[in-house]
């Protein structure tokens, strides 16, 4: 299918959507239907949005299945999944995709850009199709309680691509906090070493040509329009603030997921953040940002007493812990790790909770309890994917949600979000007070301004060192509101949050 084919109208396409969810519920017989039991050995129709880097290896891992459709802006760098998946019909426009295929297809995997996530996956869960959608689940807080909650509304299996999750090592790590092996948790610790991707760039002065087999129009999405720049796409839109959420948003939903599972966390009540050189474009190079959350309802061997939560990357690591060997890295697995330091002992792991190990060197005597996911002992793609195929082939009424559901996942990035937006408001030098239920900050006032670096140069000029540092002015509430709830570009919405 040529991009000149791929033509609808958002208005019509999204109208359409609206009430699709009846329409689309009416399947061939001869179509897995996945809204009733289905036999394992039946296949699910699969199409997938994004497929040029991540959804690529997403895809591979769902072979067992029919590949249906694969739809992406960019033709060249899909190129090796066209040719994986070459019976598959293929699109630019997702929404085209949805109105040719949506009576054959049974469920989407989402891995586009960020900001493209939320209006991907909520469509799709409208129109009764089970979702599978990479990390970090949404671009903004609002669209992560949207996918929450339409996840609810609608019979159907989802999963973010956070693959730790369904590890048995965040599990033996639940095991152990959860039976008091460490004590209570006042205190712990997640770090990274990314970004790996350009971080603290400014917006390019130059526009370039648009490549052929390119759709910029649909790349850009609900995000404000920009002049195409090969500096943005494929990879490198993680690090500017309209497409990604910098390596917080990317790397936080792998490596702060056991902490955030083990310590039973939901919204925190307050954060803060400091970080290198933040722009009105880019996420900085590094950050650092604590977490901090009131107690939870104890359990039967632990209690859940207030606790900070703190996050490090781009270099910055926790202080070395008592008991920790003299040259052991804090980074094993090239990922990150995390820690949680106990009134008993500290616990120290991988990211995704794989590893994990008492610093006092004691191996505790737990039966494991929890729910295994087969063949998910290490960071490979696969158990994680299939786990969320045999949730899709279970009816609603005896299905046993992935782990990562979107009732879990949904509350969790809202949290990670939180962090990125630590950093973003960092100029307001506060602890920011968060109302969770209400998505809402509680002491930004009206009339609040900050203070936000848009340009930082530097350059010799006649033999002199000379800094060319512009800073801007911005209203801090309406700032906050904008990242919490982004105002779509004309044409873009999302379907409404169900009461």
């Amino acid at each position: 299918m040529s991009k000149s084919t791929t033509t609808l109208p958002r208005r019509d396409f999204l109208k359409k959507a609206a009430t699709a969810g009846l329409a689309f519920t009416i399947v061939p017989s001869y179509v897995v239907s996945g809204l009733g039991y289905t036999a394992p050995s039946d296949k699910l129709n699969i199409v997938g949005v994004g497929v040029g880097g991540k959804g690529l290896q997403n895809l591979t891992a769902m072979n067992t299945e029919n590949i249906i459709g694969l739809c992406d802006i960019d033709w060249n760098y899909s190129q090796r999944c066209f040719e994986t998946f070459p019976k598959a019909k293929k699109y630019y426009d997702w929404r085209v995709m949805f109105e040719e295929l949506g009576e054959e297809m049974d469920a989407v995997m989402v891995a586009t850009a960020d900001h493209t996530h939320a209006a991907v996956a909520a469509t799709a869960m409208t129109l009764n199709k089970h979702v599978y959608c990479q990390k970090p689940l949404t671009h903004s807080v609002y669209e992560s309680r949207l996918l929450t909650k339409l996840a609810k509304q609608y019979p159907v299996a989802t999963q973010m691509g956070n693959q730790g999750n369904s590890g048995d090592g965040v599990r033996q790590l639940c095991e152990w906090v959860w039976n008091g092996e460490i004590g209570e948790v006042r205190e712990a610790h997640t770090w990274t070493d990314r970004p790996i991707w350009p971080q603290g760039l400014e917006r390019p002065a130059e526009a370039m040509p648009i490549p052929d087999n390119f759709d910029w129009d649909l790349f850009i999405g609900p995000a404000p329009m920009r002049p195409y720049h090969e500096i943005y796409t494929p990879w490198n839109w993680r690090g500017f603030w309209d497409f990604g959420t910098g390596a917080f948003g990317d790397m936080a939903c792998h490596i702060m997921d056991p902490v955030y599972r083990a310590l039973k966390l939901k919204y925190p009540e307050g954060i803060s953040g400091s970080s290198t050189t933040a722009n009105t474009e880019s996420a900085p190079q590094a950050e650092k940002v604590r977490f901090d959350f009131p107690e939870r309802e104890a359990m039967e061997n632990v209690a859940m007493p207030a606790v900070q939560v703190h996050w490090y990357d781009g270099g910055f690591l926790p202080d070395r812990p008592e008991g920790m060997a003299e040259g052991e890295p804090f980074i094993k697995d090239g990922l990150g790790g995390c820690m949680l330091v106990g009134t008993k002992d500290t616990l120290i792991s991988g990211a995704g909770g794989f590893n994990p190990r008492l610093l006092s060197g004691r191996i505790p005597d737990v039966k494991p309890y929890l729910r295994r996911v087969p063949g998910s002992v290490n960071y490979d793609d696969g158990p994680h994917e299939q786990d969320w195929i045999r949730a899709c082939k279970e009816s609603p009424e005896q299905r046993v949600q992935p782990s990562a559901n979107f009732d879990y996942a949904g509350p969790f990035n809202e949290m990670v979000l939180l962090g990125v937006l630590a950093i973003r408001l960092k100029g307001l030098n506060k602890v920011l007070q968060w109302d969770g239920e209400n998505m809402r900050f509680t002491n930004i006032t009206a009339g609040e301004t900050m203070r936000v670096t848009k340009t930082d140069g530097f350059a010799m000029v006649n033999g002199i060192p000379t800094w060319n540092t512009e800073r801007v002015e911005i209203d801090a509430l309406e700032a906050a509101t904008e990242y919490i709830k982004h105002t779509y570009r004309e044409g873009w919405s999302l379907p409404a949050m169900p009461g």
